[in-house]
């Protein structure tokens, strides 16, 4: 017998498994998870994130021939051509939960995005920890959580909710910086029958944890039709940063990265503050065409987050809205700017602030809201950033609202501008007028005076210049090609 045929019987038996691997759960519940629920499968999942033929995959028989891959997929690939580790559960497998493999799977995953300083995407699809394997202690084992936790602000983290996430697995969602749910999706600390048992709660999935309820409590930042429109979203939001933590900010070439000047901007802003519009309308004029993305649209509304291009630069966008609430900071609000700062200085994306707002949330419901505390918080996660800072008052600049939007002098800007016709002061003169009991020429000498507000600033210096609304995209290009210097490398650990 020669050495080829010696080794035939070891090779067939890793095809073998090899090939139980690839099965999944098998043809009839792959079938299943597709029709009946109209979801994709693990592997699927992964072909689609990564480039056509990239993925490598790692831990493939882990589970033997018992638990296929122990319902975890994962492996490494390249996104628009840049390596990625992702991580998919696989429901056709005991229903994608967690067993002491998967486990180990899941840490290895999170231990090699850190080593090699490259982003990082999960899946979930599962029901947390397996029940079979919880009375076997695992002793001092390695945990996921802590590497997601060591993982924060060193890589890009996306999390996809494809399916119901429960407990451990659901747990990856806040310790991500992104999390993307598709219609399918649900993500809770405890499912219905948790619920049900320990509350006496009657409770569906969908109410407990599903799509509208996470974009209403801020839990998912965006929400997609399907398991496919989850994934694209996912590499678009990869496609705004770097690798890693200190690498190069990713750039974008093409027809519209140079001046122009916004002609049409005049008729889309008002001059008098108490006019609404809409600043997406000003948001897509100003950003290299088609470039912007929104990021937790159904949350905090009066205030707008996104990623964009200027000038064929990433940078983070963070705009007061009009339409909403006059484009004051409310709670939500604030705590989304928190969240989206922290991405931001993390991984060393300019910010341009586009404040139009007559201050913070004030009144009963947002006081129990937290208003004052989330508030102060947000302008302490914006005067702590690092990275290049561009600060534009466009209408109306009040009290503690504009500080929260960096326009207070000596905040680190890079830039600080206005527009002329900005109305600004502690607070607005007509509900601070009757407040103060003043009489009608007193009144009339404070708002004078308000509307002179960035006449005075700019002649001490408070602002560095005043811009005709016009200008705004060319005076922003000017001011992140003085700050290039710092934006992305820069912030490196």
């Amino acid at each position: 017998m020669t050495s080829r045929e010696d080794w035939k019987p070891i090779l067939d038996e890793l095809a073998r498994r090899r090939g139980i691997a690839r099965g999944l759960g098998g043809e009839e519940r792959v079938e299943r998870l597709m029709t009946a629920r109209g979801k994709l499968d693990a592997r699927t999942r992964l072909d689609l994130l990564f480039d056509r033929g990239s993925f490598v995959e790692i831990g493939p028989l882990v589970g033997g021939t018992q638990a296929p891959a122990d319902a975890l997929v994962a492996g490494f690939g390249r996104v628009d051509g840049r390596p990625v580790m992702a991580a998919a559960e696989d429901f056709t497998v005991l229903g994608g939960s967690i067993g002491s493999g998967s486990m180990a799977k899941r840490y290895r995953v999170c231990e090699l995005a850190g080593q090699e300083r490259v982003p990082l995407v999960f899946m979930l699809d599962g029901a947390g920890h397996r029940l079979t394997e919880t009375q076997q202690s695992p002793g001092r084992a390695p945990n996921d959580l802590l590497s997601l936790a060591d993982l924060s602000g060193q890589v890009p983290m996306v999390c996809l909710v494809l399916g119901a996430s429960a407990g451990h697995g659901a747990l990856t969602s806040p310790l991500s910086d992104f999390t993307v749910m598709s219609r399918a999706g649900a993500m809770f600390t405890g499912g219905p029958p948790l619920v049900k048992s320990a509350l006496g709660e009657d409770v569906t999935k969908e109410e407990l944890g599903g799509p509208a309820v996470c974009e209403a409590a801020g839990t998912a930042h965006n929400v997609t039709e399907d398991d496919a429109g989850a994934i694209a979203l996912a590499r678009h939001y990869l496609s705004y940063l770097p690798s890693h933590r200190g690498g190069a900010l990713p750039r974008r070439e093409g027809p519209d990265t140079g001046p122009r000047l916004l002609e049409d901007l005049l008729d889309v802003i008002p001059p008098s503050d108490r006019k609404p519009y809409k600043m997406r309308k000003v948001i897509e004029r100003l950003v290299d065409e088609g470039s912007f993305f929104e990021i937790q649209p159904g949350y905090g509304a009066s205030l707008i987050t996104g990623f964009a291009f200027l000038g064929g630069r990433s940078v983070c966008l963070v705009a007061n809205d009009p339409w909403v609430r006059s484009g004051s900071v409310d709670s939500a609000a604030a705590i989304k700017a928190m969240d989206f700062f922290g991405t931001a200085d993390a991984f060393g994306l300019p910010v341009v602030f586009l404040a139009d707002n007559p201050g913070v949330m004030a009144g009963t419901k947002a006081e129990r809201e937290g208003i004052l505390k989330w508030a102060g918080k947000m302008f302490q996660a914006q005067h702590r950033l690092r990275v290049p800072k561009i600060s534009v008052t466009f209408r109306k600049a009040f009290g503690f609202g504009s500080s929260t939007m960096a326009a207070n002098p000596f905040d680190h800007q890079t830039l600080m501008l206005s527009f002329p016709a900005v109305t600004m002061s502690s607070m607005p003169a007509a509900p601070g007028g009757r407040s103060a009991n003043l009489d009608e020429q007193t009144q009339q000498r404070v708002e004078d005076a308000q509307a002179d507000g960035p006449w005075r600033m700019a002649a001490g210096m408070g602002y560095d210049d005043i811009i005709d609304p016009r200008e705004l995209r060319n005076a922003l290009l000017s001011g992140l090609e003085l700050a290039a210097a710092r934006a992305g490398g820069a912030t490196g650990a």
